[in-house]
């Protein structure tokens, strides 16, 4: 095997290069390889760190809320209403912008994407941080949610292109839990400096961007797009899509992640490539079913997200505003498992087949959100947990499954951003009926809808019970 060389490529990642000279065994990138291990496992970590990062900056305006509503200063402008306005306008940014990197990840490298994505974030948080006024705020949370979606497709194809299809449902899995954690941990952080040790919302923004910042550092040092980067044989070698062990945008294969210029019009090549990409993406059946099943699913997991304490609030009236913020805990640290388990039974139970899992969790989802009235009429806590871990368990383990692992299997090693990106994208315009609904419907008809829409994701699903991806 041949020994591959590096040198430093523009996005400051490292370029392959292929020597004459025979590479000493465990230095390329055979499974098993001592280097390769590291890089994979190394790379697993970056990327996982990169994503949880992400949400001290996403939540810093949920936690600011509640000192802004508090404010005599602020809150006469910046009503509840007006703050539900900029949660709608930061979605549909989210959602235009998943539409959009997954694609540029593919053509230019996760790297570039990803850091310009935390730059983006970093800066939008630290204005909200130092205004009060409406048009800033609304004019940041545009910035910040196309900023916040360069974050998961870009690093889903990071991730599929260091490790291969039979494993992934394990690792990506794990990798996962990710967006559950920092959903978990950011709140209680930023919260605890703003108002216990800074005492000023503003806080919750400057915390933010300071520990985004932090991530963002260690992503420049320790990220790198693709195995061929680190001079690398990539983990599908056998199976490589167009392009041979270059495969477009770096991917699974190996490659630059587009970074190495040929030319004065190499840049426009890079666009009409990326366009075809794009078009072809969209033909494939697979990916449109994912993203109409993740559209679907995304309203009942934001509706939980962003107004569970008030759905507490709304089957227990008589528990304590603090237990209605501490209850819905149970449903994000459900979320922290059921990538884990969904992972490992696609991979183990069902030989990397993505789709029977997913219909499973749907089907459990369904009955649980169909079931919620009942449930939790009689008033107990212990079963508003439970059911809330459950509902957890299932919409978390099918949202995995469905924006990430199969998302990355389907699109292929050179399509994989782009695929990620349509899927989540979809997924992104579900998130706003997620957020929006809650305060049109009443209980009975919100989960009754819910368990609807869950029903019908998974019946799209069912007619690809058996299918694998092509890279299987």
């Amino acid at each position: 095997m041949a020994e591959h060389t590096s040198q430093q490529a523009p996005d400051g990642s490292e370029r392959a290069g292929t020597a004459t000279r025979e590479a000493p065994p465990g230095a390329t990138g055979r499974p098993g390889g001592a280097r390769s291990q590291r890089w994979r496992w190394q790379i697993f970590a970056v990327t996982w760190i990169a994503y949880a990062g992400f949400y001290f900056v996403r939540t810093a305006f949920s936690v600011a809320k509640l000192g802004i509503l508090e404010d005599p200063g602020v809150n006469r402008v910046l009503t509840e209403h007006a703050l539900g306005v900029i949660d709608a306008v930061y979605l549909a940014a989210y959602a235009v912008g998943q539409f959009v990197w997954g694609m540029w990840a593919d053509r230019f490298g996760p790297r570039v994407v990803v850091v310009g994505g935390m730059i983006g974030a970093i800066a939008a948080s630290a204005v909200m941080g130092l205004s009060s006024a409406l048009a800033v705020f609304g004019v940041a949370m545009v910035v910040q949610g196309l900023a916040q979606s360069a974050g998961w497709a870009p690093l889903c194809k990071n991730m599929g292109n260091f490790f291969a299809v039979q494993e992934r449902g394990r690792v990506l899995g794990l990798w996962s839990t990710n967006y559950a954690f920092g959903g978990l941990a950011a709140p209680p952080f930023l919260g605890w400096l703003a108002y216990s040790v800074f005492d000023s919302w503003h806080a919750a923004f400057f915390a933010g961007s300071a520990t985004l910042a932090v991530v963002l550092l260690l992503f420049l040092l320790f990220q790198r797009n693709a195995p061929a980067d680190v001079g690398l044989s990539g983990p599908d070698a056998d199976t490589a899509g167009p392009g041979g062990a270059t495969g477009p945008g770096g991917g699974a294969t190996g490659g630059t992640g587009g970074a190495d210029a040929a030319g004065p019009g190499e840049d426009d090549h890079k666009v009409r490539n990326a366009l075809a990409l794009y078009r072809e993406t969209l033909r494939d059946r697979m990916v449109l079913t994912l993203g109409a099943a993740y559209f679907l699913l995304k309203p009942a997991r934001y509706a939980i997200l962003l107004w569970g304490p008030v759905l507490v609030s709304r089957r227990l009236p008589h528990v304590s505003k603090v237990a209605d913020t501490l209850i819905p805990i149970a449903f994000g640290a459900a979320g922290v498992v059921a990538p884990m388990v969904i992972g490992w039974v696609s991979d183990r139970v069902f030989q990397s087949r993505r789709v029977p899992p997913c219909v499973l969790a749907l089907a459990v989802l369904t009955v649980v959100l169909g079931l919620f009235t009942p449930l939790t009429a009689s008033g107990s806590v212990g079963v508003m947990i439970a059911v809330l871990a459950v509902i957890g368990l299932a919409v978390y383990a099918a949202d995995s499954m469905i924006s990430c692992v199969a998302a990355v299997d389907f699109g292929s090693a050179s399509g994989a951003g782009t695929a990620a990106g349509l899927v989540n994208g979809c997924g992104s315009v579900g998130a706003i009926l997620g957020g929006l609904l809650p305060g049109f419907l009443s209980g009975n008809a919100l989960f009754y809808g819910f368990a609807g829409a869950a029903l019908l994701a998974g019946l799209v699903m069912l007619p690809h019970w058996n299918r694998v991806p092509r890279t299987a």
